[in-house]
């Protein structure tokens, strides 16, 4: 052990030398050309352009080597000359998350839509920006989302001369307001709220316009893999990503399974029937919860009722039952519809009920 314990010490020593000899010219001259970049941008009020380099970046991981290697020494220099600066939102602004996240939650599938309310907390209070990057590798074009979300706030803090004392650090809104400037919370605020709204109505422009696509997909909402590709773009596991995908698997957010999009194109629905062996408590409340989830899309020509199971028949369109009397259902009525649920009174399924009966033209 005392052979091993100095041996993987000397060796540790010696691969740091080799590593700053060997690279850290390298990373010098990165570190000042980027440094040059900004102050470039900074001079000719370009400066909402970073937004195009810094939202993937983050995405990528590359976000602690971009704020803290680049922008909070440029900041720290700026603060110490005029009390505050720009640099130091330009990637801990919490607002371009903050509306992507809040887009899945009214607009998402599946796993991803139960679980991005709890991720809102964590991104926009807690500061742990990493909790929405899967959701953005989920469908990678809503970068577009935040890149426009980033512009619009690096823009309103350029035009309310607006920054923070010293860097915020988590970028959570707490620490971002505990650091501003006694001249800036208004342009710090606005720009916190304007680019969650440009963010969140691009990313909800998207997410609105390929939802029957996504629907047909059985990958669609796979929030497991695109935690697995954050993971490995961070190089290691995350304990707060690990707790997202638990969340939104305990919210009971999978999509309907392959197969039931299909048939609701085959069959039109228009009667809909909540089973459980009694036929009342939980199946009757859950056919209250989609019944006026219907009613408030307009739709108005189909019926939610609730019966036992034994009383099935097969002149239904579709059943609607806990996943661990589903066989039962389909024995009963084997020409309907079914459509498997975990829990009654709070299923993803059932928006994705109204979504597909919307995008059929039922009403």
């Amino acid at each position: 052990m005392l052979v091993n314990n100095f041996s993987a010490g000397i060796l540790g020593f010696g691969l740091a030398i080799v590593g700053f000899l060997a690279f850290g010219p390298v990373v010098q001259w990165l570190s000042n050309g980027l440094e040059a970049a900004v102050d470039w941008l900074v001079k000719l009020s370009l400066l909402p352009l970073l937004s195009i380099l810094v939202e993937p970046g983050k995405v990528l991981f590359l976000n602690n080597a971009i704020n803290h290697g680049v922008f909070t020494p440029i900041g720290t220099q700026q603060a110490s000359e005029t009390g505050k600066s720009i640099l130091f939102l330009v990637e801990a602004n919490p607002g371009p998350g903050l509306g992507i996240l809040l887009a899945f939650t009214f607009f998402g599938l599946g796993m991803a839509r139960a679980s991005a309310p709890g991720a809102i907390i964590i991104q926009f209070f807690g500061g742990i920006h990493e909790i929405y990057f899967p959701y953005v590798l989920m469908k990678p074009i809503l970068i577009l989302a935040a890149i426009a979300g980033g512009m619009t706030g690096v823009a309103t803090n350029v035009l309310f001369n607006s920054g923070l004392r010293a860097p915020a650090a988590p970028g959570s809104i707490i620490a971002v307001l505990a650091q501003t400037a006694s001249d800036s919370y208004v342009g710090v605020i606005l720009s916190v709220i304007l680019s969650a709204t440009v963010s969140f109505l691009i990313a909800a422009v998207i997410l609105r316009s390929s939802r029957k696509r996504d629907l047909a997909r059985a990958d669609a909402g796979d929030l497991s893999a695109a935690i697995a590709k954050t993971e490995a773009n961070k190089g290691k596991s995350s304990d707060v990503l690990q707790n997202l995908q638990e969340e939104g698997a305990a919210a009971g957010g999978e999509l309907l399974v392959e197969g039931e999009e299909a048939a609701f194109e085959r069959k039109p629905i228009h009667t809909i029937i909540f089973a459980c062996d009694a036929g009342m408590g939980s199946s009757a409340m859950g056919a209250t919860v989609l019944r006026n989830k219907i009613k408030k899309a307009g739709i108005d020509s189909v019926t939610v009722t609730n019966k036992a199971i034994a009383n099935l028949t097969d002149d239904v369109d579709l059943v609607i039952t806990h996943q661990d009397l589903t066989d039962r259902a389909k024995g009963q009525s084997p020409n309907a519809l079914h459509v498997s649920v975990d829990n009654f009174m709070n299923s993803p399924k059932y928006d994705e009920i109204v979504s597909l009966l919307q995008s059929e033209g039922v009403r």
